[in-house]
């Protein structure tokens, strides 16, 4: 049974917070966030398979790359003592996602950002597998001084992150991105609309894979648009991403209101009484109310 590479901050009996990177990166790709929340939770960062220092792709693995991911994901969350909150960026960001619907037991509650959209088409498409095998080449020639360079000119991101941005290029098994990049149906939206978990979704106003926000049905779900950013929400606008998420992670690990009627979902609007002409309960701002879920085996 192979086991994905972890990294550890902060105080292990805090609650947990499972960071999750995108495609070519790795857990050492939130130094920032890592700085700002590990005086708080007990903060995990995973290395999905090909990246970082967990395993590297097999032609079983590979075969079935979108099962392989989540199943790593699941058996890295069902190895912790609590439910985490994961933080999840890109092709992490669907991997959390699909393991939330799934598994909803394991999960407390979901961040997501700019969450990488499956096209449902088997096989990479040449121009992305070229465009991928061009830019780790930069990080080979020089040892990504030049592409480090750029970024410090192009973007306003710290030189923390720029540098861990850099380092996790090199470790990038090239396998996944010639063959393995398939990822799976074309159910972003019907993923969304399936949680029954909590869950924060930011990407950018003028991206090409946020849903429609008219799509988007599910009351557990708030979806937020951005102006003025990028793929990476969380590094060209760290107070905009964190004067959002910040709230909805303290908020996660409140004790659960017991606002609920059986194993019924409540959930309502600020002031709104949570189940008419049951009682008095009323939601604080910005509250949605939920049982806990047993966890399965």
């Amino acid at each position: 049974m192979t086991m994905l590479a972890l990294r550890e901050w902060g105080n292990p009996t805090a609650p947990t917070l499972l960071l999750v990177h995108g495609l070519t990166e790795s857990a050492a790709a939130w130094p920032d966030a890592v700085a700002r929340w590990s005086s708080r939770y007990h903060v995990l960062a995973v290395d999905l398979r090909g990246h970082g220092m967990s395993p590297r792709w097999d032609d079983h693995s590979l075969a079935r790359a979108p099962q392989t991911l989540q199943e790593d994901l699941e058996r890295v969350i069902s190895s912790l003592p609590e439910p985490p909150v994961v933080v999840a960026h890109s092709l992490g960001g669907l991997m959390s996602l699909r393991v939330g619907v799934a598994r909803p037991d394991l999960v407390r509650a979901l961040v997501l950002e700019d969450v990488a959209r499956p096209t449902g088409h088997w096989g990479p498409a040449p121009w992305f597998v070229e465009h991928q095998e061009r830019f780790l080449d930069a990080f080979v020639a020089d040892g990504g001084a030049a592409e480090r360079e750029r970024m410090r000119r192009e973007t306003s991101w710290s030189d923390a992150e720029i540098e861990e941005w850099a380092r996790c290029k090199e470790q990038v098994d090239r396998r996944f991105i010639r063959e393995g990049t398939y990822l799976g149906e074309a159910d972003l939206v019907s993923a969304i609309n399936q949680l029954t978990i909590p869950a924060l979704y930011l990407a950018p106003r003028h991206g090409d894979m946020a849903p429609d926000p008219s799509e988007v049905i599910n009351p557990l779900v708030r979806l937020v648009l951005i102006d003025g950013v990028g793929h990476c929400v969380r590094r060209d606008a760290p107070e905009t991403y964190h004067g959002l998420v910040d709230p909805f992670i303290e908020e996660a690990f409140e004790p659960p209101d017991q606002a609920f009627v059986g194993d019924r979902l409540l959930v309502a609007e600020p002031g709104e009484q949570v189940a008419p002409g049951s009682g008095s309960g009323v939601v604080a701002p910005g509250r949605v109310l939920r049982p806990r879920a047993d966890r399965r085996p």
